[in-house]
């Protein structure tokens, strides 16, 4: 989630937040907000038909829209699936040295030597724990929330019916996301097109005739794809420099995930399920009638579709941030004073990574914790 500054009467007072609060956590009866709100969508389309009515003569839908790929992003989709990739082989071997634990009744993790004692489990028969978590070993997909969709031969065809749901694969969202802007993977083959679309309608085309073309020679990538590595082969780090160096790659590849797939969802439209978690890559959303939030009986089970942001497509599990790891454990009366972080972040700078600049106004480091219960009290 992207944290901007406050403004006040035009200047900017605050250009860097020294401490911000954390991500809001939306209740399952609300749904998500737009990611830009619903005035600014109608002013921008008003202005648009105006335009519209100046010009002469409509231009051609540039790429993707007209079915091509956008060429300068293709290395950028090599560099999403390479970067997932290796944070999740990095990962495997975090795991190996860095305690991870995960509640065995609830989603919540928490990186350090033991978990934290905060009563805010919501799991089954929480009441009876009084909130407590029952902590256990977690593993890579609890840190890496796993998000699916729907794989797609073709971009531009046809919505994905109610009946068709199971017969189609779903892979993971950043891999169909990079597949559709140029990824070669022959598990999963996609429809490319050498010429723009003929469009008969809103929301009617045709292919163009590519019958005279030469036949198209398949290109050898230049960044060829990694592969996950077996949990059998996964081999721990044996010194400090190695696992420093290993925490310092683990970091560049998550902040390289996410800003190049910020890159490609600029041109190439992801959905988000306004009152679940579903995600769909491509213009429109698919038809599956398999919505469970808040109400879908009046919804017939369809799904909200609005934009999705970065969060929707990779969202980041925010947990507590431990000042310090040899130290004294976390305290319950204390929880106001520490921060939070992402999970893969923390476990970086467990592990000996530099701290990335835009961690630090959640993480809340320029808050001094008190030593004793006592000296809480007296904060004001």
């Amino acid at each position: 989630m992207e944290l901007r500054p406050k403004h006040s009467g035009g200047k900017n007072t605050n250009e860097v937040p020294q401490n911000a609060d954390f991500p809001r956590q939306y209740s399952r009866k609300e749904k998500k907000p737009f990611p830009v709100p619903i005035v600014e969508l109608r002013r921008a389309a008003r202005e648009r038909i105006k335009k519209m009515k100046d010009e002469p003569k409509k231009k051609p839908a540039p790429a993707p829209k007209n079915g091509l790929l956008v060429k300068n992003l293709i290395p950028y989709a090599y560099e999403v699936y390479n970067a997932r990739i290796t944070l999740i082989n990095n990962l495997k071997k975090l795991l190996k040295v860095v305690p991870v634990h995960a509640c065995g009744w609830c989603s919540e993790i928490h990186v350090g030597p033991v978990g934290h004692p905060f009563k805010s489990c919501k799991g089954t028969q929480s009441n009876r724990r009084k909130g407590l978590h029952e902590w256990t070993n977690a593993h890579v997909e609890d840190i890496l929330i796993p998000v699916d969709a729907f794989h797609l031969f073709d971009r531009l065809g046809q919505r994905i019916p109610h009946e068709k749901r199971f017969s189609i694969p779903r892979i993971p969202a950043v891999v169909e996301l990079c597949i559709q802007a140029g990824v070669e993977i022959p598990e999963f083959p996609t429809k490319r097109r050498r010429k723009p679309i003929i469009r008969i309608g809103k929301k009617e085309f045709v292919d163009a005739d590519e019958s005279e073309l030469p036949d198209k020679v398949p290109d050898n990538p230049t960044t060829p794809l990694l592969a996950e590595i077996p949990d059998s082969e996964i081999v721990a780090p044996v010194n400090k420099e190695e696992v420093v160096h290993l925490a310092e790659e683990t970091l560049q590849a998550w902040e390289q995930m996410r800003r190049g797939t910020k890159k490609l969802m600029r041109m190439y439209q992801v959905r988000v399920c306004g009152y679940c978690p579903e995600i769909h890559v491509g213009p429109s959303g698919h038809k599956a009638q398999n919505c469970g939030a808040h109400k879908h009986q009046q919804r017939n089970g369809q799904h909200g579709w609005q934009a999705a942001v970065i969060d929707d497509l990779i969202p980041p599990r925010f947990v507590w941030h431990v000042p310090d790891v040899n130290g004294p454990p976390l305290e319950r009366e204390l929880r106001s004073f520490y921060g939070q972080a992402p999970a893969v972040v923390e476990m970086c700078i467990q592990a000996g990574a530099a701290l990335p600049e835009q961690y630090k106004s959640t993480m809340r480091l320029d808050i001094g914790i008190p030593s004793t219960l006592k000296e809480a009290e007296m904060v004001v």
